[in-house]
Formats: structure tokens, C-alpha cells, sequence
């Protein structure tokens, strides 16, 4: 069975509560069920963390190593110039796609540049927590076809 690791990084603890007109509606329990259903469907064994602290993502990420096959990552606020957690993403060498509730690219200017994504597959912004049930799909595929 393949193993996705879903890492939501700063402040998405407060889904659904911090600004619901820019990050939606769904609370981060909601997201976290959304998901689970869908790995269900694709048959993927699925994990999901939080943390606030950069430290605690930089965990994360390393533990993925050995424990999953792919990540997907929502860096939060740390996309816009988190080294040490692009390094990380990086190092660890598995397939990992990043994702945004909002559309980063259509905010203000100094999120519309991620310095995570370039260590990352692709990026998923815009489409609320439907980017991450499209994730695990892409997710599943790449592993599948060994582009893992």
C-alpha cells in the first residue's frame, strides 16, 4: 500500500475560524476526514501532522523518510522563505507536492513567490481543501509509475 504523509504547516490549526473568505470554510478536523476518505477510495494509507513551529515541520519531513512513499506539504507562511525547510523537503528525496488552500499566486506580493516549490514536484493552490484530495491522486500516480 502506498504511504502519503500530509504535513499542514503554520496557523492551519485555525481552519475555518482564520479568514474563512480567503481559506475556506473547512475546519482542519473537516480536512483531515476529506482526506481520509479519499485515501480510502484510492487505497493509500494516509498521515496527517500539524505543527506551527518550522522545527516541528522539519520533523515531520525527516521522519517521512523510510515511513512514506510521497509528502504532501502546505508550508503555510514558511513557502515564502523557509531554507531550512526547502533543504529538508530536498534531502529527503520523495515525491512531494505542495499545496495551498488559497491562491498565492493571485495574493499579496510577497506570497506569490514559494522557495519550497522548486525542491517540490508541483503545486496545488486555490481550490480549497479539494487541492489536497487532487494531491493524493497525483500522489498515488507518481509512486505508481516510479517517478517516485
Amino acid at each position: 500500500m502506498i504511504r502519503v504523509k500530509v504535513i499542514h504547516g503554520p496557523n492551519l490549526n485555525l481552519a475555518g475560524e482564520r479568514e474563512p473568505g480567503v481559506y475556506g470554510g473547512d475546519t482542519l478536523e473537516e480536512i483531515n476526514r476529506k482526506i481520509a476518505r479519499r485515501a480510502k477510495e484510492l487505497d493509500l494509507e494516509v498521515e496527517c501532522f500539524q505543527g506551527n513551529g518550522e522545527g516541528e515541520l522539519i520533523g515531520a519531513v525527516h521522519k517521512a523518510m523510510g515511513t512514506a512513499d510521497a509528502i504532501i506539504i502546505n508550508p503555510g507562511g514558511y513557502t515564502h522563505y523557509s531554507v531550512a525547510l526547502r533543504d529538508a523537503i530536498a534531502a529527503v528525496r520523495l515525491p512531494t507536492i505542495e499545496v495551498h488552500l488559497s491562491n498565492i499566486f493571485a495574493r499579496e506580493p510577497f506570497r506569490r513567490e514559494s522557495i519550497t516549490a522548486p525542491v517540490c514536484v508541483g503545486v496545488i493552490a486555490g481550490f480549497g481543501a479539494a487541492g489536497y484530495l487532487a494531491a493524493l491522486e497525483v500522489a498515488r500516480d507518481l509512486v505508481e509509475q516510479g517517478k517516485a
